[in-house]
């Protein structure tokens, strides 16, 4: 029986950051790992492959030039999906191989095979060696989540596949498909849309919902919705389907609730994913799972039962990598008498769809909602000379402040690199900075960074020269500047 502090099912990035906190915090720790490469779904199956491989295909396509060079320039709808594929695999071994490195340096123990539970604190691992027994003083499941497959959908691997399929074992794809529905317009559904909609794949996507992305801003999410129809997406929103099907020949029939026909290549099902918790024996430490897989925790990521934390996608939204990494230093934290603080206010999104999405803060929605006064400041990319050499139209920048302080409240953004842009504002946020701080700055020319004072001044004007004034003396930044007076830009 092997003793340590910390025991981690599961090497995703929740897991990672978890057990090398634990580990400078003096502890012995180890993780289990049913698969023989660490990085869980993000690495492995999930964020990174498909970040790739929109990367790829935007680079391969031409897509970032077709406004400099014209639409049909250099935009090349042959690429062959293997070859994409070897981009993926290549950023995956290496991301993999950054991750067994990075545990070695900080010595945490990693043990390869499937774990779980024989008491509360003792949990077994099924290694090639045999199954090796661990009792840890705290544990953490950490193990990420599997795509829901729905029981009406008859799943083959080759034209009806799930959103893991793609980057599985087995699942060759000769060429890209003429056609394909994909059903969930959640952000994993909405992203492989914009990705094979610019492979010049003829996309449907149709979701139950009525409109994309509710907590994103409506004004972006408009926005989103006009340029992916524009590419040619079709959208089958508050519709649901009854039955799917291979016909003879080879293709998939998809029967809509009112008896509509959609016949297409490939069926993607991209309705959720479900906690990975099955094998775990959860009953054994006392736990059990709820009707999606997941794992109810407190505020603290601590279970039902007060030694075991459970983090990551694993405890439902907002199932990002980035919080992950953040919730398993907090559980590692927490769980060894550690005092550990992060902002939930200020947690980034970013959603990859083409062109991307990313915010941070609150919604004009929201504050409406709380009734807040709030004003707006909107720049577009196409105001910038950035914007213009990058040649993306479509882009912009948002920025939501309270009217009467100037404070700024939320960032929104649609286009070309937002997800990287975004975090000019959280870091403002995080200091309770005003927009005259971007008022009162300098950024490099030419950047989409300019696009913050672009926006600043178009709040400004909307509040005129008197509320700009009274905004420079009550703001926390920028609140020793002069009054630049009324606002012609």
């Amino acid at each position: 029986m092997q003793k340590v502090d910390l025991m981690v099912i599961g090497s995703g990035p929740a897991g990672q950051r978890a057990a090398i906190q634990a580990v400078k915090l003096g502890k012995k720790v180890i993780i289990a790992e049913k698969k023989q490469v660490l990085g869980g779904v993000c690495t492995n199956t999930g964020t990174i492959p498909s970040k790739t491989l929109r990367e790829a295909i935007i680079h391969f396509t031409g897509l970032r030039h077709r406004a400099v060079y014209g639409r049909s320039f250099h935009i090349k709808h042959d690429v062959a999906f293997d070859d994409l594929k070897q981009r993926v695999n290549r950023v995956v071994a290496h991301e993999n191989e950054v991750a067994r490195s990075r545990l070695l340096r900080t010595g945490v123990d990693v043990a390869y095979g499937h774990a779980s539970f024989e008491a509360p604190n003792v949990v077994g691992i099924d290694t090639l060696n045999g199954r090796q027994m661990v009792e840890a003083k705290k544990i953490l499941i950490s193990v990420g989540t599997v795509p829901y497959r729905a029981d009406r959908v008859p799943f083959n691997n080759r034209t009806i596949i799930d959103t893991d399929s793609i980057f599985g074992e087995g699942f060759n794809l000769d060429k890209m498909p003429r056609s394909m529905l994909i059903v969930g317009a959640g952000v994993i559904g909405t992203e492989y849309a914009c990705m094979f909609s610019a492979m010049g794949v003829d996309v449907r996507l149709l979701d139950r919902r009525t409109e994309l992305f509710r907590f994103v801003d409506r004004e972006i999410c408009e926005a989103l919705t006009y340029h992916m129809r524009d590419e040619r997406v079709t959208l089958y929103l508050g519709k649901d389907f009854t039955k799917v099907q291979e016909d003879p020949n080879g293709s998939v029939v998809t029967t809509l609730e009112n008896g509509r026909e959609i016949k297409t290549e490939m069926f993607m099902f991209a309705s959720g994913r479900s906690g990975a918790t099955d094998g775990l024996n959860l009953e054994a430490a006392g736990l059990a799972a709820n009707s999606r897989g997941l794992i109810d925790v407190n505020d603290n990521l601590q279970t039902s039962v007060p030694h075991i934390y459970a983090a990551g996608d694993i405890v439902g939204f907002p199932a990002l990598a980035s919080t992950s990494m953040e919730q398993g230093r907090l559980a590692a934290c927490h769980a060894f008498g550690v005092p550990f603080f992060s902002d939930n206010e200020l947690l980034p999104y970013g959603i990859y769809t083409i062109p991307e999405i990313s915010m941070v803060g609150k919604t004009e929605h929201e504050l409406s909602e709380e009734g807040t006064p709030y004003e707006v400041g909107i720049a577009r990319y196409r105001e910038v000379a950035k914007g213009q050499i990058m040649g993306d139209e479509t882009g912009m920048l948002k920025l939501v402040f309270h009217q009467k302080t100037g404070r700024l409240l939320g960032v929104h953004i649609l286009g070309d690199g937002a997800s990287e842009l975004l975090h000019i504002g959280q870091t403002v946020m995080a200091f309770g900075g005003s927009i005259s701080y971007f008022v009162d700055t300098v950024f490099n020319y030419p950047t989409l960074a300019e696009a913050y004072k672009i926006a600043a001044l178009n709040g400004l004007k909307r509040l005129g020269a008197q509320g700009h004034a009274e905004n420079q003396d009550t703001a926390s930044a920028g609140a020793d500047s002069a009054p630049i007076g009324p606002v012609e830009e």
